[in-house]
């Protein structure tokens, strides 16, 4: 067991009559790590790239429902005839009629 391990360290299996069988076993086991990182950046790159996109919908979100606020906010009548009083516009004094169109044919 020391003899064998001793071996392995020295790298004899490397240099002996087998070799070239190690040789291509180590350069598979060495082309399946590589892959193997590859994949594990790209799926950490997918991860930090999902989570910048959630923070981005989480302020387009807010910034969202800023905007619908002050928009309902300026739809408001006391808001618009505040507006419409600084340009010296006034609401009717009267209130609108209703018009009716009788049709002639029964």
């Amino acid at each position: 067991m020391k003899n064998g391990f001793v071996a392995i360290l020295k790298g004899k299996f490397l240099v002996s009559g087998d070799s070239p069988k190690n040789w291509l076993f180590l350069i598979f086991a060495s082309f399946l790590a590589a892959v193997m990182i590859a994949s594990s950046h790209s799926a950490d790159r997918k991860v930090h790239r999902l989570a910048a996109l959630n923070e981005e919908v989480k302020e387009l979100r807010s910034e969202f429902v800023d905007m619908r606020s002050d928009v309902q906010r300026l739809k408001l009548e006391s808001t618009i005839r505040i507006t419409v009083a600084e340009e010296g516009l006034l609401p009717s004094e009267t209130p609108p009629k209703k018009i009716k169109v009788k049709s002639e044919n029964p």
